[in-house]
């Protein structure tokens, strides 16, 4: 158990848990709040990673930060005007745009399919040669991202307590009545989507820094992780206050990275992750319909009451 359970898989999966933590809150803006499956998500991923590593590679890992997040805002703003203008459905709107990223992610990178950064400065670089500490150098990378995501998780949380903010949580909960109180929903859509796109591409950004590379195909399967982290997360911490719940989905991210490490400790295929992932996915959904299952039948099994007041409902009926 001891050969399982080590610090450096847990180290390792808390740095990966907080970066792909900022697409889980993309999901939690998109998905949760808005009520919108956004399928640009994989592509947005990319895109970030990739606009991040050419403009690291040009000399400024910092700009690549506000650089990936403005093209994120373009892709968002992109998929929301196919929804909102062009009338095209949600779902079909995420997939165009998803396809359409795959040309221009590629052509950003040079029309290669990957990107190495290992000649680069990054953040996480000219940050470990600032400080001069032992205990520093194991744990830089994570403190680094743990800052990056707790100032997005704050101002996220202070964002959708604003009057703006709390606009786009109304047009997720009912349109018409946004609408009817001469609130334009549709700029409430455009808004939350490029803020979830901007959180995307940021994570690709940081993510690329982070393993000093970009893929053409990194962000494959990146909704799935990201709604497996946004389901544990909400499992966990449950309904209350924003700012509760966007560490909920912090930490349920954090929770998905340690399963995950987990099971390729366990000597499970790499091939097999996705399956990982959608189990995790489909047990984390159900789990409350069945929780609450399991305690009405425990309340039937305790109350032989109910049974006979339901035979009696049949046999009227």
């Amino acid at each position: 158990m001891s050969a399982i359970f080590t610090l450096s898989i847990l180290q390792s999966a808390l740095e990966l848990g907080c970066i792909y933590s900022l697409v889980a809150l993309a999901l939690f803006i998109s998905f949760s709040i808005l009520n919108i499956a956004d399928l640009s998500t994989d592509g947005c991923f990319t895109l970030g990673c990739a606009v991040g590593a050419m403009v690291t590679l040009s000399g400024h890992p910092y700009l690549a930060l506000f650089a990936a997040m403005g093209a994120g805002i373009c892709s968002g703003f992109i998929t929301a005007f196919l929804q909102t203008r062009m009338g095209v459905p949600s779902i079909l709107a995420g997939i165009i745009v998803n396809t359409g990223l795959y040309t221009v992610n590629i052509a950003v990178m040079g029309f290669s399919s990957n990107v190495n950064l290992f000649a680069s400065d990054t953040i996480f670089s000219l940050a470990k040669d600032k400080v001069q500490a032992s205990w520093y150098d194991s744990w830089y990378k994570l403190l680094i991202v743990l800052a990056i995501v707790l100032v997005i998780g704050i101002l996220l949380s202070w964002f959708l307590n604003t009057r703006l903010g709390l606009s786009i949580r109304a047009t997720g909960d009912n349109e018409h009545m946004v609408r009817a109180s001469s609130i334009n929903p549709l700029f409430m859509i455009t808004v939350g989507l490029c803020v979830a796109n901007a959180l995307t591409a940021l994570s690709g950004a940081i993510l690329g820094q982070y393993q000093k590379s970009c893929d053409i195909n990194l962000g494959t399967g990146m909704v799935t992780i990201a709604l497996a982290s946004l389901i544990i997360g909400e499992t966990i911490i449950g309904k209350g206050g924003m700012f509760q719940r966007v560490i909920g989905v912090i930490l349920g991210s954090c929770l998905y990275r340690f399963i995950v490490a987990l099971a390729l400790r366990l000597n499970v295929p790499a091939e097999a992750l996705k399956l990982v992932s959608a189990i995790i996915v489909a047990i984390a959904i159900s789990f409350p319909y069945l929780k609450e299952k399991s305690r009405f039948y425990k309340m039937r099994s305790n109350n032989p009451g109910i049974n006979r007041k339901e035979e009696n409902t049949n046999v009227s009926h």
